[in-house]
């Protein structure tokens, strides 16, 4: 029996070595990854929608009424920035699960303090904001400074640049996820690099993100980007998105 049970493990551990002779056993050829031709310098890349490229502002509309966008247009600088007062505004287009580009300058100097310094905001699906705010030596709470998912978590790091510079916000964006009646069955997830630091790695929302209250999630679809109106000139330029 010793024998029979010794000559069935040596047989099992021979036919283990010879299934992993092959290297072919472990590849696959298809399906096969699309093509994308990365972008050169700030280029966005070919397949992206782009949203804003400081020519026009034809993708967004007025947040409060649909109305074309009032922002301030510079097409010298290829920037818009923000009217105090006018409102927020959105995309034409409708989106879910994405990656997005964008770039924010806070005004120089700066004004304020706390909340009320460079505030504005970049809301995925309308409803949940990645914070745009002058962090470079102004100070908050941390939940709120830029970078963070508002209201609910910070920033693993504080990378911002000096009011009057330039910054970027690359962020990936996994929608949240309801079934045929409302129920939430994947919450959304983020993250976000500003400056090319990692701010905020694969964080779990639990929610939307208002300024009072607690977060929940209500059922939605597709939804707009949004950029807010804090009462702050902040501008915005090269501006693209990629559906996934």
């Amino acid at each position: 029996m010793k024998y029979i049970l010794s000559t069935l493990l040596t047989l099992i551990f021979i036919n283990l070595a010879f299934a992993q002779t092959d290297p072919k056993e472990t590849e696959y050829y298809s399906p096969v990854p699309p093509k994308v031709t990365p972008g050169v310098g700030t280029a966005p890349p070919s397949d992206a929608v782009i949203l804003f490229d400081g020519k026009n502002m034809d993708q967004w509309v007025m947040s409060k009424d649909k109305s074309a966008c009032q922002w301030i247009l510079d097409t010298k600088e290829g920037s818009m920035t923000v009217p105090k007062g006018l409102g927020g505004i959105e995309t034409k287009r409708y989106f879910r699960s994405c990656q997005l580009h964008i770039e924010w300058r806070a005004p120089n100097p700066p004004h304020g303090q706390g909340q009320d310094c460079g505030n504005s905001g970049v809301f995925l699906q309308s409803k949940y904001e990645v914070q745009v705010l002058d962090n470079y030596t102004n100070t908050t709470y941390t939940n709120g400074q830029a970078g963070s998912i508002y209201k609910q978590t910070a920033p693993l790091v504080n990378a911002c640049l000096k009011p009057g510079d330039w910054q970027t916000y690359d962020i990936i964006w996994n929608a949240p996820k309801f079934d045929i009646e409302g129920k939430l069955i994947q919450p959304a997830d983020i993250t976000v690099l500003q400056n090319g630091i990692l701010v905020q790695n694969h964080w779990v929302l639990t929610g939307n993100t208002p300024y009072i209250g607690q977060p929940k999630y209500e059922a939605h679809g597709a939804l707009p980007i949004a950029l807010q109106d804090h009462s702050h000139p902040v501008s915005y330029r090269n501006i693209w998105i990629r559906e996934l």
